[in-house]
């Protein structure tokens, strides 16, 4: 959890970074009213931050003034939280403390004069430094017009997939008016001023095909759909809000489908022999042991022999990430949503050590205490969908990842080998992929290898 420069005077508390890479987290619930009387870490808030719920503590002992921000709302990182009554001072209109926006190399100087070296908040787990790249400056919320989202005079605030898509449009960003975010240029708003020509009339074969399917940014992701037809209010019998999880959930596979470029291939598995070998397995243990680690087992084995699924891509700078340790994505039902914890070097562990970590890291998330460093940083992703029935899927992928394979409901069936009939236990499995990356030739190999290791138990034991 990262630490933020806090007012010496003790007036006010500024949302700090709640995680690495996180610039904005949602306001779930308050735990103060306005008036009480909290004492030092006492908790005063609960925000959700990719999937992950932090608990937000004062930093002093204080009387709480007044709660910025509303259950729902985004909150910014460097936006007043909280503010504290101080004797003979007013807090109502405490504006951010100039430390917050100021970048991090500052700090020494800060200590030099004897300020306050920051208050560290919330409940995950890890260290984190401070990241100048979510400061922010009176500029960032207003254009130079004074107004949210309008033309800046300087340099426009975008990100390089927005500026690329700029470039390609022949656009000069820095006179697009930007509706993200604190004025941010996204792509959309690029798109829009295109279209318009330099005489403010609608200009003609404007392309916008290719890049609205590959470029897909944060900003975009906040700013709605425009124009969008009315909906029916017969027979409504809930509003149920985007929030927490399922807000993520939605953002992540919006991005995703946005994004990759997806195809997904099926097969079934003969796991006859497979199922014989877990349960004699089992004896030996003296544990139970699904059909999952011997699956985890497979892929790990089969990406080694197909490192190009075992990938990121870095659509801001227009790079494949092939990764050489298996960082296993598993995804997870849980009351508040789908979460995907990663088991970090999965392709050293034995199929034990998979079905334990499997099991950890599943209660952590249905019990809200996973950290947020096991959410992050997967290279591959499994999703067990045959626990909950179903047999084939078309499973989406894990963005920034390149493949995700879901496993159906195994079955038995009647199966030919050799010119024998038999009855056999199948296990469906669908592979889906970034066609970007991974071409379909490559995706049926991967899935092929997949099938042969599962088809010949022993190969899964070394």
């Amino acid at each position: 959890m990262a630490a933020t420069k806090q007012p010496a005077d003790q007036s006010h508390f500024i949302l700090p970074d709640l995680g690495e890479g996180v610039h904005e987290a949602e306001l779930i619930s308050w735990k103060v009213k306005p008036g009480d009387h909290v004492k030092e870490h006492q908790t005063m808030a609960e925000m959700e931050t990719d999937k992950a719920l932090v608990e937000v503590p004062s930093p002093w002992t204080g009387v709480i003034d007044e709660l910025r921000g509303s259950e729902g709302e985004i909150i910014i990182v460097g936006s007043i939280l909280v503010t504290y009554k101080v004797d003979g001072a007013s807090t109502t209109a405490a504006a951010p403390a100039p430390e917050a926006s100021a970048p991090a190399s500052s700090d020494a100087d800060a200590s030099a004069e004897g300020e306050d070296q920051g208050t560290v908040v919330g409940t995950m787990s890890g260290t984190l430094e401070v990241s100048s790249r979510f400061s922010r400056t009176p500029e960032h919320e207003t254009g130079s017009n004074g107004r949210s989202g309008g033309m800046a005079a300087g340099k426009a605030m975008a990100t390089p997939a927005v500026r690329r898509v700029a470039r390609e449009l022949g656009m000069e960003i820095d006179r697009v008016p930007g509706t993200g975010r604190g004025g941010r240029v996204t792509a959309s708003d690029v798109h829009a001023h295109a279209s318009l020509g330099r005489d403010g009339a609608p200009a003609a074969n404007v392309n916008t095909d290719a890049t609205d399917a590959a470029v897909i940014t944060a900003e975009s992701l906040s700013t709605p759909p425009r124009n969008l037809p009315p909906i029916s209010t017969d027979g409504i019998k809930e509003r149920i809000p985007f929030r927490g999880v399922r807000r993520k959930i939605a953002q992540a596979l919006d991005r995703s489908i946005k994004t990759a470029v997806h195809f997904t291939v099926v097969d079934e598995v003969d796991v006859t022999e497979l199922e014989v070998k877990r349960r004699e397995y089992a004896k030996v243990l003296g544990t139970r042991l699904s059909l999952l680690p011997f699956i985890m087992t497979a892929v790990c084995q089969a990406l080694k022999k197909h490192p190009a699924l075992n990938a990121n891509v870095d659509d801001a700078r227009e790079e494949i990430l092939i990764k050489d340790v298996v960082n296993l994505g598993c995804a997870v039902d849980t009351e508040h949503g789908l979460m995907v914890p990663v088991i970090g070097g999965a392709d050293r562990l034995s199929l034990v050590e998979l079905g334990n970590a499997v099991k950890s890291v599943a209660e952590g998330c249905k019990n809200r205490t996973i950290p947020r460093e096991q959410l992050v940083g997967g290279t591959f992703t499994i999703s067990n969908v045959g626990s909950y029935g179903g047999r084939f899927a078309t499973p989406i992928i894990n963005y920034p990842e390149v493949g995700i394979l879901a496993a159906g409901r195994s079955f038995e069936k009647v199966m030919a080998k050799d010119g024998m009939i038999f009855a056999g236990t199948a296990l469906p499995l669908s592979l889906s992929c970034d066609h970007r990356v991974v071409d379909g030739a490559e995706g049926a190999r991967f899935l092929n290898t997949v099938k042969t290791l599962l088809e010949d138990p022993s190969s899964l034991l070394v």
